[in-house]
């Protein structure tokens, strides 16, 4: 039976870093107020870097640390909010800097869950058989979507890239399973506008939608404690495994308090949660590529260990992946 397995991570960062004490100079903030409600205590953010710049740079160094010419790729997936256009997709020019020929390439938005949905993709197509080498990338430049002068919002995000490679086995190492859900009903909860309808047609009025984040951060809180205990029960009752058989989970950079309240609702140590948004701060759909990728470098993971990956994020959407690490 053939399965899909990580056989490569890369992750890229803007070298421009952004403390708290720097936020302060912007907004009524400081670095006590930031890292006591969120655990973030800098980000990077771009001084021109694009987010198709970060999502090549992401890219190359998964294929290097894969061994793997990009001409063999069959596919690559772009999960991102901020494109640098709506086209061509950050997937196409990311396949053209790359060279690699042979694949298909497509962006998707399902916000900071989006890395988590194209990685259930890209597994839905190898293990058809349709496809065997795939790249799946998270990229946001989330400092062009940001009102900086609200400081509930601007203090969160940060730009950067996460990419892995999934390719097909006949071993049983790779992803055991995947569980995927939205919630469109809380789609107030986290929003960016996009272009508003204009046409001859329409009546113009005086509203005028701003691009940027905004945010219920009370119900966001909420909702991702939820899907992270939610999600996780599923995913090891359908597993026939408890949390003892899992080595690590990589969830959702977002926000410190709600990693430790799920912690704690589960009854796993914190000690078993990934944690790296102290410095990088929420990058949406790169955080998950981002933190996996510091594991592997950091020579975190050994083959044979258990790890889930879980998402929350705008939609409402959220998702998680349970995987053997080969």
């Amino acid at each position: 039976m053939r399965h899909a397995t990580i056989i490569g991570t890369g992750s890229y960062l803007p070298d421009n870093i952004m403390t708290n004490d720097d936020m302060a100079r912007l907004v009524e903030t400081s670095d006590e107020w930031i890292t006591s409600r969120t655990g973030i205590k800098e980000r990077r953010i771009s001084t021109g870097e694009t987010t198709s710049d970060l999502a090549y740079e992401a890219a190359t160094r998964a294929l290097s640390n894969a061994n793997l010419d990009a001409k063999n790729l069959d596919l690559i997936i772009c999960a991102t909010i901020s494109p640098d256009s709506f086209m061509p997709s950050v997937a196409c020019i990311v396949q053209e800097r790359l060279g690699a020929i042979n694949a298909a390439a497509f962006d998707l938005t399902a916000a900071c869950t989006g890395l988590i949905y194209g990685m259930a993709i890209a597994a839905s197509f190898i293990e058809s058989g349709m496809f065997q080498n795939i790249l799946v990338i998270g990229a946001e430049t989330l400092s062009k979507t940001l009102d900086w002068s609200d400081r509930s919002t601007c203090v969160l995000f940060g730009d950067g890239a996460g990419a892995v490679i999934l390719s097909a086995s006949d071993q049983k190492e790779g992803i055991m399973s995947i569980t995927l859900a939205s919630d469109g009903s809380k789609q107030d909860y986290l929003c960016l506008p996009a272009i508003p309808l204009s046409n001859p047609f329409i009546e113009k009025g005086e509203d005028v939608i701003k691009p940027f984040i905004t945010m219920k951060g009370q119900e966001v809180f909420k909702f991702a404690v939820r899907s992270i205990t939610d999600m996780i029960k599923k995913l090891l009752s359908k597993a026939n495994l408890s949390h003892n058989d899992v080595k690590y989970v990589i969830a959702h950079q977002a926000n410190q308090r709600i990693i430790e309240v799920a912690a704690k609702t589960l009854g796993i140590p914190n000690e078993k949660f990934f944690i790296n948004l102290d410095k990088y701060g929420n990058t949406s759909a790169a955080t998950i590529g981002i933190a996996l990728d510091e594991m592997v470098q950091k020579d975190m993971l050994q083959p044979g260990d258990r790890i889930i990956l879980i998402g929350f994020g705008g939609g409402m959407t959220s998702g998680a992946i349970l995987l053997e690490w080969s």
